[in-house]
């Protein structure tokens, strides 16, 4: 970032930190508001009306990439069994190599970037994303987002489940 006269200033981890742990919260607060109820598409365990905390690492799932992508990927499945909830909260880390495939959207969707970097493709322009970006993909967008470096490229992906027909 550049200061004053040019000057390149850095910003503090703890500032960086607390940047990110604000929408870290916001994004969860998003997710958590009482929503339309939700698909209940094959899920293995009973779903819960209550309120209650969730560990990822007792949801990790190890997947190809989605939407055709390549490489290994982990999600984070978060609160799929949550009754009435209409929408998707997922972490997902695409590891070395690995990539969500280019895809058309049929909904509003966003990614952030938790750590990592990668190369987001977005209505045919690419560029650069990495810690603490936001990406807003609208309903008839094309993205996909492929790791770039050696470190996995972790993000957060919300969006709305379908209302039930």
């Amino acid at each position: 970032m550049l200061g004053r006269a040019g000057q390149l200033r850095h910003q503090s981890v703890p500032a960086a930190c607390a940047r990110n742990a604000r929408a870290t919260a916001l994004i969860t607060a998003l997710c958590l508001a009482p929503t339309c109820a939700m698909a209940a598409a094959g899920q293995h365990a009973a779903p819960r009306s209550d309120s209650y905390v969730e560990r990822e690492a007792d949801l990790a799932v190890e997947q190809a990439g989605p939407h055709e992508g390549e490489g290994l990927t982990t999600a984070f499945p978060f609160f799929e069994q949550a009754e009435g909830l209409d929408l998707v909260f997922r972490k997902r880390a695409l590891h070395p190599g690995a990539s969500i495939g280019e895809h058309l959207n049929d909904k509003d969707e966003i990614y952030y970037v938790l750590s990592g970097r990668g190369e987001l493709m977005l209505d045919g322009d690419y560029r650069e994303v990495g810690a603490g970006d936001a990406i807003l993909t609208r309903s008839g967008s094309r993205h996909g987002l492929r790791q770039s470096g050696n470190e996995d490229l972790v993000i957060f992906v919300v969006f709305r489940r379908p209302a039930e027909s």
